[in-house]
């Protein structure tokens, strides 16, 4: 279901940071369309993770932006985007966490399909360095030199800033200007996905998930995209029955028609385990 709508089209991949890479074989294979990429695409004039850029708009807003530059400079009608969301995590503030938003839009059948993928295998991080040895320590607890590094000379200082970092040499070196100029600098991950192996993965488990929301079509109007629009928590813990943070319900929505259904206990399980409980496990 659902592949009858794009089979044979072309799809344009709103990315200048490679994510055709992961996107493309898994799109083509489920949906019979065929990628392309925009010849002139800058997704960083709507925002950089580093900072000098911010972002207008919530993820949405932008991931849409992203896939209507795309179109427009393509002339298509079917665009794919994503945008990441990095910080502490929803549920367990002390762990880093990376939110990809994935977004399909159709013009041809007016419709917008989106997914979000939440993970915390991430190496996102950011620190003030005093010393080579903290500029080494650091690198290392980031997966460093598989995942680049950025380096400027305060964390909200634009001015001197130095993106894609891969070699230890040029690494040490760039540090070691800022050292000698100011007595820190600051380091943090880039979070690029071409300069970021781990954000990479998570962007492909989110485009199997639209891929497996395409392929779920409303009940009431046959359009593809049937997917999670709301979780419900509530999930009530095995020992004390206090409500967990844990999944209880999702509701399902079609962008088209707007039909919803609930589905209660997604994952197969009525209770949750203790440790997840704020009760049992404070």
């Amino acid at each position: 279901m659902g592949k009858e709508y794009f089979a044979g089209r072309k799809l344009v991949i709103a990315t200048m940071h490679r994510k055709q890479q992961v996107l493309q074989p898994l799109l083509e294979e489920a949906l019979g369309v065929e990628c392309i990429l925009p010849k002139i695409f800058n997704s960083d004039l709507l925002g950089t993770f580093s900072g000098e850029v911010e972002r207008e708009g919530n993820p949405l807003d932008v991931a849409i932006k992203k896939c209507e530059a795309a179109m427009l400079e393509t002339n298509t009608t079917l665009a794919v985007a994503s945008e990441g969301s990095f910080g502490p995590h929803p549920y367990i503030g002390f762990i880093p966490a990376d939110e990809e938003l994935l977004v399909l839009v159709d013009k041809q059948y007016e419709l917008i399909i989106k997914v979000k993928e939440l993970s915390t295998a991430t190496n996102f991080g950011g620190r003030v360095i005093y010393s080579k040895e903290d500029a080494l320590a650091f690198a290392e607890s980031v997966l460093f030199p598989s995942h680049a590094l950025i380096v400027k000379k305060a964390k909200n200082n634009f001015t001197d800033i130095y993106k894609g970092i891969h070699d230890r040499e040029n690494y040490l070196q760039i540090v070691s200007n800022f050292l000698t100029e100011n007595g820190s600098a600051y380091v943090e991950t880039d979070m690029r996905a071409n300069f970021n192996p781990s954000r990479m993965l998570v962007i492909g488990e989110a485009c199997k998930k639209l891929i497996a929301a395409i392929k779920h079509s409303c009940k009431n109007c046959g359009i593809p995209g049937f997917s999670i629009t709301e979780v419900i928590g509530g999930l009530p813990c095995t020992v004390c029955g206090t409500p967990t943070r844990s999944t209880k319900a999702v509701i399902y929505t079609c962008e088209k028609c707007n039909y919803k259904e609930k589905v209660d206990y997604p994952n197969n399980k009525i209770t949750e385990d203790p440790m997840y409980c704020d009760i049992c496990n404070p």
